[in-house]
């Protein structure tokens, strides 16, 4: 069972203009072709209690894309170029830095999509570079107007992320933020080939050896041909189940 973080904004549908959480499906279409199975998790008022129940509920998370993380949360004022603070904003950063750090503390294999991997880093202390164009003098990471780059990338050798994909791969990119300071216990484990932008991290296995915690920059929904990065998930997923159950038939 893998939860998926949603969307919390205004969205319309027929003759409706709501507040809406939700979610693109090719999200949990990639789940279900791995052999998952996909639950949504709406962003609400959390604390630390109740992201542990709701995680109690699965074996694995993703943290999905979506809108900039807030600067404030990781101590910068904003950038021109990053999206506005709004209240329902404010409240799926909440939601998922909870969620990130419940998922830590129990050894909950994590999934983390573009802001996914922006949201890992800060919830453990790191930063983001605000607007990539400023930092590489190039706009290919997101060109705009829904149009998906392909971009190169290279793993870090020894990396669980290199287990998966191999030594290099061909990414679908529409960030226009990245990863700067690295978080607490996090690892670089694949970068831009072209201009050295971090493209995924992951925890340090020196460190936690027992958790499944990687996070791209990239869509790897986008490429449902290319199912590594969700069979990865489910099966640590599925390895995480078992022995919770273990645990419990004791």
């Amino acid at each position: 069972m893998i939860g998926l973080t949603t969307y919390l904004q205004q969205a319309r549908t027929g003759v409706w203009d709501v507040r809406a959480s939700f979610l693109p499906a090719i999200y949990f279409e990639g789940v279900g072709m791995a052999g998952g199975i996909a639950t949504l998790l709406p962003p609400q008022p959390v604390d630390d209690a109740i992201a542990e129940r709701i995680l109690d509920g699965i074996d694995g998370l993703i943290i999905t894309g979506g809108r900039d993380v807030e600067p404030a949360t990781y101590g910068a004022g904003p950038h021109p170029a990053t999206d506005a603070p709004v209240p329902d904003g404010r409240t799926r950063d909440a939601f998922e830095f909870a969620l990130v750090r419940a998922a830590l503390r129990r050894g909950l294999p994590l999934l983390g999509i573009c802001r996914g991997a922006q949201v890992l880093n800060v919830a453990l202390g790191g930063t983001l570079h605000q607007h990539v164009p400023d930092v590489v003098g190039h706009t290919r990471h997101q060109q705009g107007n829904a149009v998906f780059s392909t971009s190169s990338i290279a793993t870090v050798p020894g990396t669980r992320l290199a287990a998966l994909v191999g030594p290099d791969t061909q990414a679908q990119c529409y960030h226009h933020q990245a990863i700067d300071r690295l978080g607490d216990g996090l690892v670089v484990s694949a970068s831009d080939t072209a201009d050295g932008i971090i493209e995924a991290v992951e925890v340090d296995a020196a460190r936690y050896p027992d958790r499944w915690v990687v996070a791209v920059q990239w869509h790897p929904e986008e490429r449902l041909d290319d199912l590594r990065l969700f069979a990865g998930l489910v099966g640590a997923a599925a390895g995480y189940a078992g022995h919770t159950r273990q645990k419990v038939s004791r």
